[in-house]
């Protein structure tokens, strides 16, 4: 076993750190693929933006810390819900937001206001929107979609989050026996694809996006520091860390990305204790550089697929919460209308049945 000391915290490259690497893919490769896929967003990119900041994280923290997309605005994006220019701009305005935040550490205090089921109803609208377009992308071609669904139940028969990484693979393999492109590497710059776009929507998927990060990526990833690794990170650094990589990341085409509890948990389960399986990960988002323009061959039925995979993984994070119906009742707004929208009837909704709650007691 290697180990090496940085900043006072020691990083070890070990076979743990190699397997717990692959913790934090579940839902990553498929939200970037699919994201790539379907709007301008560019692959190459989004994964050095990946690489660059589980090497920075994993060194500075020297824990596994995930880095991931930020699911509410990726997912409304690869739904259509937000053009990629939108997803840029609500990308570094959620940079900005956290990183003031941060500053006056009120990350705690924000939290009280925003409650768990809202949160997780704010997860199923995602997972709902993500259904839809999965739907109907998979319609335009049955067949394939039905060998991705086969796939994808085989997968999760061998692990139950394997799933999407299984039709992920078969996709790819796929795309490489339509010819396997030359490597590439992508040209550095100042929004390189596009550059931001402000509207109305950008502040209504905002506004679920943030209820995410502080309740899923702040508090609950700082708790789960403590849990697992015993270290004692605050939602505060946490939020300053997520702003400020956005506001660096996203003008070099990187995706919104923020930190994750599930991702923690899941690198922790492969086997990761040290900041070693970021740079690990680093490394096979580097490699992944070099063979993006593969994936532009991606069966777009089997995408659909894919998509339908990650929403199922994410309404089973979604459902695991006291309140189903707030939940499953925001997923319907956010569907028929927005999730912003849904955002703010779940708000006033729980406020309302927590005072119902509290005269019934008294």
């Amino acid at each position: 076993m290697e180990s090496y000391s940085f900043r006072g915290r020691s990083v070890s490259l070990n076979v743990g750190e190699v397997t717990g690497a692959l913790g934090d893919t579940v839902t990553v490769l498929p939200v970037v693929v699919a994201l790539a896929a379907l709007t301008e967003a560019s692959l190459a990119h989004l994964f050095v933006g990946f690489a660059v900041f589980q090497a920075v994280w994993g060194l500075y923290y020297g824990l596994p810390l995930s880095v991931e997309p930020m699911k509410a605005l990726a997912g409304l994006a690869i739904a259509g819900a937000l053009t990629y220019g939108e997803l840029m701009a609500a990308g570094l305005a959620a940079g900005a937001v956290l990183l003031v935040a941060a500053r006056l550490n009120a990350i705690d205090r924000v939290a009280k206001y925003v409650a768990e089921p809202v949160i997780r109803g704010v997860q199923l609208s995602v997972a709902a929107l993500l259904a839809v377009a999965g739907m109907n992308l998979a319609a335009g071609a049955p067949r394939v979609a039905a060998l991705g669904v086969g796939v994808a139940v085989v997968g999760t028969l061998l692990h139950r989050k394997a799933g999407a990484l299984a039709v992920l693979g078969a996709g790819t393999a796929v795309a490489a026996l339509a010819g396997v492109t030359a490597p590439t590497v992508p040209m550095l710059g100042l929004f390189p694809v596009g550059d931001p776009a402000l509207s109305l929507a950008v502040a209504e998927g905002l506004v679920g996006q943030l209820a995410m990060t502080v309740g899923n990526a702040a508090v609950a990833t700082a708790l789960l520091c403590d849990e697992l690794f015993d270290a004692d990170v605050s939602p505060d650094e946490l939020a300053g860390s997520m702003g400020a990589m956005n506001l660096l990341a996203v003008p070099l085409g990187g995706a919104p990305m923020c930190h994750g509890s599930g991702g923690l948990a899941g690198k922790h389960a492969f086997g990761a204790r040290t900041g070693g399986a970021n740079l690990v990960l680093a490394g096979l988002y580097l490699l992944a550089t070099l063979v993006a323009p593969l994936w532009t061959g991606f069966p777009m039925a089997m995408l659909g697929v894919l998509l339908l995979a990650v929403a199922a993984h994410l309404a089973r994070v979604a459902l695991a919460t006291d309140d189903r119906a707030l939940a499953a009742g925001m997923a319907v707004v956010a569907v028929l209308a927005n999730v912003g929208v849904a955002f703010l009837a779940g708000v006033v909704v729980e406020r309302l049945l927590a005072r119902v709650r509290t005269r019934t007691t008294a």
